[in-house]
C-alpha cells in the first residue's frame, strides 16, 4: 500500500481537528440557500431512485442526508474520521465509508452518481485530472456528477479556525476550467452555475460554482 499523498493527509489532519466546530457552524447551512437545494433537487431527479450515489468527501453529512431524503440510495465517504463520527451520530440510518476520492474502493461503472460538494478544493489542480478519471471510473455510462466548488483565482488559507493548531489552503477555481478538465476525462457538462459573491466578507462561501455534467 502506498502512502498518502501530504495534502491528503493535511486535510485529513485538519478535518480531525476542526470537525466538531465546523458542523456547528454549518449543520443548518442548506436551510439558508434554495439556491443549493435547487441545484441537489435537479441532481437527484437526473440520478433517479435506482442506482447508488456516492457523496465523496462527505464530512458531517449534511449532503448525504439532504440527497437521501429526496429519494436517492446514497452513501457518503470522507478523509477524516472525526468527520465520520459526526455523519453517523447525526444520520444513524446511512451509510458512511472512510477512504479516498483518489482511490475508490468500487468496481468499474458501480455508481447512477457521485457528489463532490467542495471536496475537490484540496486537490492540487495537477492532480483534478486523476481525481475526475477514477470518479469517472465508478460512474455508469449515463451517471452523472455534481461538482460544487469555490469559484475565483486565489486560494484561501485558513489558519487556526476555531482556535486549532492547523492550517489548510482552500482553492479556487475558475468554472470554465474545471468543465474543460471534466470533457478531457470524458464528461459532457450539462449545467453551470455560479452563484455572485455575496456582500457580507464573512460569507462561508463568497463566490462558488457548480457543474452537472453526465459520463
Amino acid at each position: 500500500m502506498t502512502a498518502d499523498p501530504a495534502f491528503v493527509a493535511t486535510t485529513r489532519t485538519f478535518y480531525d481537528a476542526v470537525a466538531e466546530d465546523y458542523h456547528a457552524r454549518f449543520r443548518t447551512v442548506l436551510d439558508d440557500s434554495p439556491l443549493d437545494r435547487a441545484l441537489l433537487g435537479a441532481f437527484a431527479e437526473l440520478v433517479g431512485p435506482e442506482g447508488e450515489v456516492a457523496d465523496l468527501g462527505c464530512g458531517p453529512g449534511l449532503v448525504t442526508a439532504h440527497l437521501a431524503s429526496l429519494g436517492l440510495r446514497v452513501f457518503g465517504l470522507d478523509l477524516s474520521a472525526s468527520m465520520l463520527a459526526i455523519a453517523r451520530r447525526e444520520n444513524p440510518g446511512l451509510r458512511f465509508e472512510q477512504g479516498s476520492m483518489l482511490e475508490l474502493d468500487l468496481p468499474d461503472g458501480a455508481l447512477a452518481g457521485a457528489v463532490s460538494w467542495y471536496s475537490s478544493i484540496h486537490t492540487p489542480w495537477e492532480r483534478l485530472p486523476d481525481l475526475f478519471g477514477e470518479i469517472g471510473r465508478v460512474l455508469a455510462p449515463g451517471g452523472h456528477l455534481l461538482l460544487g466548488f469555490q469559484a475565483g483565482d486565489e486560494p484561501r488559507r485558513h489558519d487556526r479556525p476555531w482556535g486549532h493548531p492547523v492550517a489548510l489552503d482552500f482553492q479556487r477555481r475558475q468554472p470554465d476550467r474545471m468543465a474543460e478538465l471534466l470533457e478531457r476525462a470524458g464528461f459532457t457538462v450539462l449545467s453551470r452555475t455560479v452563484r455572485v459573491q455575496e456582500a457580507d466578507p464573512s460569507a462561508p462561501l463568497p463566490q462558488a460554482a457548480c457543474l452537472i455534467a453526465r459520463r
